[in-house]
């Protein structure tokens, strides 16, 4: 019969004998005195018993018994390792100038606090396979443009793999055995990498304006290795791309040039080039190409002398181009205000006229497609002898005098239809203004009921633009029809008066126009409206078939009655 006392270990109570606990009391007490001098020493004894705690449960629970012997510490401290035994181990080491390596234990799957951007999954799975953790977290990047699984599964072993929070399963996650040794090895990194970052300190510590200067004296040097090498072919490439395209911009603006001077050909439906009108237009013209050549040719001449080492651009000749550019910026300027200076007042005149009204009060209003050519564009062309008898079509939709006509129709108090035009234009006072304005001419024609009306303004000859536009109000008599072209519609501005809209109401959608009658309150869509009335003999008609539909559905009734009594009175 053995005395047993009972002994707690970590918050794990044993039933042990009186020799055993000696024997056990004399290792602890070993193995607190090797690791005194450590840092950690109370962390290290406080996993190595647990550890020992562990490896007691494993033995009871194996061979099921509740009290631990002699032989259970025995095999216990054979597994762990003794300090004698160790500490001359140690010793062998140092006078052999060499590292010994120890077998390695079978690995846990633990999240690795240590090694960690969220959680730790990617670092423990990697300690698990013994593989860098860059490829894990790799993996899981690109599984994430896979559905998000990738998110999903890392969600999951967040939830499911527990944290190495203690020593032992920091081993056991890398592998380490569970003895004096794996601890001992495990300290040593642990010191190892705290002197590491001691060293690192005073720079991690700098003020972040030193770290920003070393980083900017690297990427410099990294460029300059870089230009100095395969980045000469790079900048040689674009820098031959970039003198094609300036070259092409340069023969763009001489050509350009040479169209507007020589032929006075201007960019279609810009009204700038009307804003300008004869007023100095060459000098403008000039100016204009300087301002914008002189940087080409300058770039163009950088980059050769780059590409091909020939001489730079003289002083003296850079001076002068300088001097050159400046001054045509100046005209410029200069032109400019001149330009916007006829801008500044507006000038408004009308005229009323009188149409015919039709005997049937209605109006057909469409879009005047026919040019008509001024005395001078008649001797240009030569109509009386190249186009006598034959239409010219007016067929430009994209002219720059476009949209400057507004129509707008109205009630009138009056028995027939008036014709009311407003012209406004600018310039430098009212009386340029006016002048501007009176210099404008609009065509429109009355043919019976039928009112054409152009859809742009003409200007006399060698006349600049000067914002001039018409409203134009036509009143049309109380209970007159309108007929609408959809292309007036289109073309020109008619205030609210919608052709599609009409026609969708109508239920007519490939429609070309669109009637409206005036009203007291305005212009308004006629709307169609087909009222179907039934003839007696179809509703009589109507009303026998629906009465046969009754008397069959009453009398399929009846039958199915009589059949189920008939079955009822055999039963």
């Amino acid at each position: 019969m053995n005395k047993t006392i009972i002994i707690n270990i970590n918050g794990i109570v044993f039933h042990i004998e009186e020799d055993a606990y000696e024997i056990l009391k004399n290792y602890m007490t070993d193995v607190k005195r090797h690791f005194s001098n450590s840092a950690d020493s109370l962390e290290i004894t406080t996993d190595i018993e647990n550890r020992v705690a562990e490896m007691f449960n494993e033995l009871l629970a194996t061979e099921n018994k509740q009290v631990i012997v002699e032989q259970d510490v025995h095999a216990v401290i054979e597994q762990m390792g003794r300090v004698e035994d160790f500490e001359n181990l140690e010793d062998e080491t140092a006078s052999a100038n060499t590292q010994y390596t120890y077998d390695t234990g079978t690995r846990r799957l633990f999240r690795d606090p240590d090694d960690h951007l969220v959680s730790g999954v990617c670092a423990g799975i990697a300690n698990y396979f013994d593989i860098q953790p860059l490829w894990i977290r790799l993996a899981f990047a690109l599984s994430f443009f896979f559905a998000g699984s990738g998110l999903l599964l890392y969600i999951i072993l967040w939830i499911v793999i527990p944290q190495a929070s203690t020593r032992a399963d920091r081993m056991a996650m890398k592998g380490q055995k569970l003895n004096l040794q794996g601890f001992k090895d495990n300290l040593e990194e642990e010191l190892s990498s705290v002197r590491n970052h001691l060293n690192n300190l005073h720079q991690e510590a700098r003020p972040a304006i030193y770290k920003m200067r070393d980083f900017i004296g690297d990427l410099l040097l990294h460029l300059h290795l870089f230009f100095m090498g395969a980045g000469k072919i790079i900048i040689k490439i674009i820098g031959f791309a970039v003198l094609l395209a300036c070259f092409g911009l340069a023969i763009f603006l001489v050509v350009l040039l040479i169209m507007v001077m020589g032929f006075h050909v201007t960019p279609h439906g810009e009204p700038m080039w009307n804003i300008i009108g004869n007023e100095h237009n060459d000098a403008i013209y000039i100016a204009a190409f300087i301002t914008a050549f002189l940087p080409v040719v300058t770039i163009i001449l950088a980059i050769i002398s780059a590409l091909f080492n020939t001489r730079p651009i003289g002083r003296s000749v850079i001076t002068t181009l300088v001097v050159v550019w400046v001054f045509s910026i100046v005209v410029l300027v200069y032109s400019a205000i001149h330009i916007a200076r006829n801008f500044r007042s507006s000038g408004t005149i009308s005229q009323t006229i009188d149409l015919k009204a039709t005997p049937d009060n209605v109006y057909y209003l469409k879009l005047n497609d026919i040019m008509h050519l001024s005395h001078e564009d008649s001797l240009r062309l030569n109509a009386d002898g190249h186009f006598k008898n034959v239409t010219i079509k007016n067929d430009d939709e994209n002219d720059d005098e476009s949209n400057s006509i507004s129509i707008n129709i109205v009630k009138a108090d009056v028995n027939h239809p008036v014709l009311i035009e407003t012209t406004i234009a600018h310039g430098y006072d009212e009386t340029d203004a006016l002048i501007n304005a009176r210099n404008v001419n609009y065509v429109f024609l009355q043919q019976d009921s039928v009112i054409k009306f152009d859809e742009k303004l003409t200007r006399n000859a060698n006349t600049p633009w000067r914002y001039e536009h018409m409203d134009i109000t036509l009143q049309i008599p109380l209970n007159a029809k309108v007929v609408i072209d959809q292309e007036l519609n289109n073309r020109i501005n008619m205030d609210g008066i919608n052709v599609g809209d009409c026609n969708n109401t109508n239920k007519r959608d490939n429609a070309t126009s669109a009637t409206f009658i005036m009203m007291d309150n305005g212009l308004q869509c006629k709307i169609d409206t087909v009222v179907t009335v039934k003839t007696k003999s179809q509703i009589d008609s109507a009303r026998r078939v629906e009465n046969a539909k009754t008397i069959a559905r009453l009398q399929a009734q009846v039958d199915s009655a009589r059949i189920v009594d008939s079955l009822q009175k055999k039963k």
